[in-house]
């Protein structure tokens, strides 16, 4: 085994499809880097458990854990839930909390991919309008760079590039498919800033009833994969705070 052990922390859900996403996502990480030792802990519905899978890691000697929330923006989970549950870690374990996943050009990449998979190409960018569907968030830092990141994606080309949020936030996909319509995009299409599928997902979904074109949720995207090794790389690097140490 190379280096710690990756630790891949996901919110989980009451849907299948959830934990089936993440799976699928792990295994994908798997793939690209054979000699890492890659685990999956749920904060919530689905086993194993965070907590269960840092005690079992400690019961067979492991010493260094890199715990990697499966989140796209730094929100209430990201900065109270996890590092409360890594606080309750057995203690001979060494954890580094890697960073959240979002934002990064390689999730902008994932998202015209599933784009493009959903029927788009590149030469239809100038005409088409994209919605950049999240799950929403009451958090303020979150929210604002969801819409930083829909700045940033427009200016790659798209005729526009509005946000819009499944919950806590304004405004809905279904606001944001006609605000498109209004401006005059000669076609609108949905890309799901989510990771999985799920309650909140199949709000979106619903929301997307108006638009020409629903794109997948990031699911197993190779770009995705990618950061989540990038992510683990930068967390294994001396200067990151280690938890417990």
């Amino acid at each position: 085994m190379n280096g710690p052990v990756l630790l891949v922390i996901a919110h989980g859900s009451r849907d299948a499809r959830h934990a089936q996403a993440v799976h699928a996502l792990v295994e994908r990480v798997r793939s690209r880097r054979p000699g890492l030792r890659v685990e999956t802990g749920f904060l919530d519905f689905n086993v194993p458990s965070v907590q269960g899978v840092l005690e079992s890691l400690a019961a067979e000697g492991v010493r260094d854990v890199v715990a990697l929330p499966l989140l796209l923006t730094r929100a209430f989970h990201a900065k109270a839930d996890i590092p409360a549950v890594l606080r309750q870690a057995p203690a001979r374990l060494r954890i580094r909390q890697a960073e959240v996943l979002g934002p990064s050009p390689l999730l902008l990449a994932a998202l015209e991919r599933r784009l493009y998979e959903a029927g788009l190409s590149p030469a239809d960018k100038p005409s088409t309008g994209v919605v950049l569907a999240s799950a929403g968030s009451s958090d303020p830092e979150a929210i604002a760079v969801i819409a930083d990141i829909a700045r940033e994606w427009w200016h790659t080309g798209w005729c526009a590039v509005r946000p819009a949020f499944a919950s806590a936030s304004l405004p809905r996909t279904e606001d944001a498919v006609r605000e498109l319509r209004a401006l005059g995009c000669a076609r609108v299409a949905v890309a799901p800033y989510v990771l999985a599928p799920g309650f909140l997902p199949d709000r979106i979904a619903r929301g997307a009833a108006g638009a020409d074109v629903l794109a997948e949720v990031l699911g197993p995207a190779p770009e995705v994969a990618r950061l989540l090794l990038r992510r683990y790389d930068a967390a294994c690097r001396p200067a990151l705070q280690v938890l417990g140490a």
